[in-house]
């Protein structure tokens, strides 16, 4: 769920290449499943139900818009955990975004439902959306955005092998409040009162 006690301010990770890739370890009870036709209401659910959207008609829309056009691909590149009981309940995509001509990885949209939260679901879709990532993309550069309202899961991305960075200019982020987002993301690690 998102923290949205503290200021909203983008961040922007990079995976080097040549990182080990971190192990896959998805508890007893759940396995994961590619997307299917029909599973962006699934999606939408997830995306919702964390607070990334106001309401799952415009997750839909947005899921619609940016990614249906593309369904041989989504098949591929977005993938969930699912219960055993048949609920989807967390999600991420492999996808990519251009910086100018440049053609990069990213990683899109990571989520776990509220209540399956602090289960390692965050942990496992994160290590598997890597290893499919490098297996279709080859060993080199990823990204993805995240924001300080998401400190939570930035941990489990540097976990696995992200770090943050201050490069300017990746896809659509200027990345111009670098600073401000560490400064942020620091207090909040040392307990300390978050500057505004």
């Amino acid at each position: 769920m998102l923290d949205k006690s503290v200021p909203y301010v983008d961040v922007l990770m990079h995976r080097k290449s040549n990182t080990p890739l971190p192990p896959v370890v998805l508890p007893e009870g759940y396995s994961f499943v590619p997307f299917q036709a029909g599973d962006e209401k699934a999606w939408a659910q997830i995306e919702t139900s964390v607070l990334e959207f106001d309401s799952e008609i415009d997750a839909l829309l947005y899921f619609q818009k940016t990614y249906l056009p593309y369904l041989a691909e989504l098949e591929r590149r977005c993938i969930f955990i699912q219960s055993d009981a048949g609920e989807k309940v967390a999600t991420a995509t492999a996808w990519w975004n251009y910086t100018g001509n440049r053609r990069d990885p990213w990683v899109h949209w990571v989520a776990v439902k509220p209540h399956y939260q602090g289960k390692g679901l965050g942990k496992a879709i994160v290590a598997e959306i890597v290893r499919r990532m490098v297996e279709m993309e080859g060993d080199r550069d990823f990204y993805l955005h995240t924001q300080t309202w998401s400190h939570k899961a930035i941990k489990i991305y540097q976990k696995a092998g992200f770090a943050i960075t201050s490069e300017k200019n990746l896809y659509k982020y200027s990345n111009q409040d670098y600073e401000k987002a560490v400064a942020i993301l620091k207090a909040i690690e040392a307990n300390q009162p978050v500057p505004q």
